[in-house]
């Protein structure tokens, strides 16, 4: 019975502790992702644009190495500042270098 326990408790511990950890890296990235877009008002064609790549580098990035990740998350940006008029470019690139900045001072990334 013992063993039986044991072997159900192996089994699970990663599941539940996966479950946890989902919540707040995928608040994170919720952050992250607000923080870039901040002061930006998207059109609702360029919305879905957004929407689009975003879906379609989250599990790519989610399931990278580090340094592959870094280099999807650039694309990533890259594809998102195409979506965007010059202006909003501009709002852009100020964000994300904020957000650079901020992050290599080891601060919060918004």
């Amino acid at each position: 019975m013992r063993l039986i326990r044991l072997a159900v408790i192996a089994v699970l511990f990663p599941v539940v502790t996966h479950a946890q950890q989902d919540p707040g890296a995928a608040g994170r990235g919720q952050r992250m992702f607000a923080a870039l877009f901040q002061g930006i008002t998207l059109t609702d064609a360029q919305q879905k644009q957004v929407d689009s790549i975003r879906t379609a580098y989250r599990p790519q990035i989610q399931s990278a190495e580090r340094d592959q990740r870094r280099d999807l998350m650039r694309k990533e940006n890259a594809d998102f500042r195409t979506v965007l008029t010059p202006d909003q470019q501009t709002t852009y690139d100020k964000n994300l270098a904020d957000m650079r900045s901020r992050m290599s001072a080891g601060g919060p990334p918004q």
